[in-house]
């Protein structure tokens, strides 16, 4: 009896143990298939996701740039119009500096030693360098692309006045019409060498 009873015990166990087995069969394949459906779903999710963000991204790229397009003609215009307010601001200073240096061949011409002709010349040009001077001093107040205005000028302006105001000096005949006209057509040429530097960068000019 005790015999029958063993083998019943191990029958029992062997179909229980069997069970388990299956049952934990089952189970890992079902948690393997939601691992499988997880990780696609999460796929989706991520690619999707990265789609729209491409999108997002061309289309804030495109309005950056219509923007970019707008800020630059926006941009060209008050530049264009800061250049023309720029260009009367030197206008009207170059226009009494033709006044001051007048003054000055008016004032060598009355002095009695202009026979010292080197002492007269360094007199002179120290006279006109002054009136420069005094000039790019009020042109720092201003700035183009950053700059002071006066960088924008030329070291060789003070020469070109220099000539003019000796030759009217030494001229053999007092013509104070011919001197104006000499001091104002220098100083139109400053200026022409002025607004080139303006529009092309500081270049050296040619004239």
């Amino acid at each position: 009896m005790g015999g029958i009873n063993e083998a019943t015990e191990v029958a029992r166990g062997i179909s229980e143990q069997g069970f388990l087995v299956m049952t934990a069969a089952f189970f890992l394949v079902l948690s393997a298939m939601m691992m499988v459906a997880c990780f696609k779903w999460f796929k989706s999710i991520i690619t999707k996701s990265m789609e729209d963000y491409g999108e997002s991204l061309k289309e804030l790229i495109e309005r950056t740039n219509d923007q970019n397009n707008m800020l630059s003609d926006i941009s060209e215009g008050l530049r264009q119009e800061t250049l023309l307010r720029l260009k009367v601001v030197i206008s009207n200073a170059i226009d009494l500096s033709v006044e001051q240096v007048c003054r000055i061949i008016k004032d060598v011409r009355e002095e009695n030693n202009i026979d010292k002709k080197e002492q007269t010349k360094k007199k002179i040009h120290a006279r006109v360098w002054n009136v420069q001077d005094e000039r790019a001093n009020g042109f720092n107040y201003f700035t183009y692309h950053g700059k002071k205005l006066s960088e924008f000028t030329n070291p060789k302006w003070g020469e070109w006045v220099a000539d003019v105001v000796e030759s009217e000096v030494y001229s053999d005949k007092v013509n104070n019409g011919r001197a104006y006209a000499n001091v104002k057509q220098v100083y139109e040429r400053i200026k022409h060498d002025f607004f080139n530097r303006l529009e092309n960068g500081n270049d050296e000019s040619n004239l």
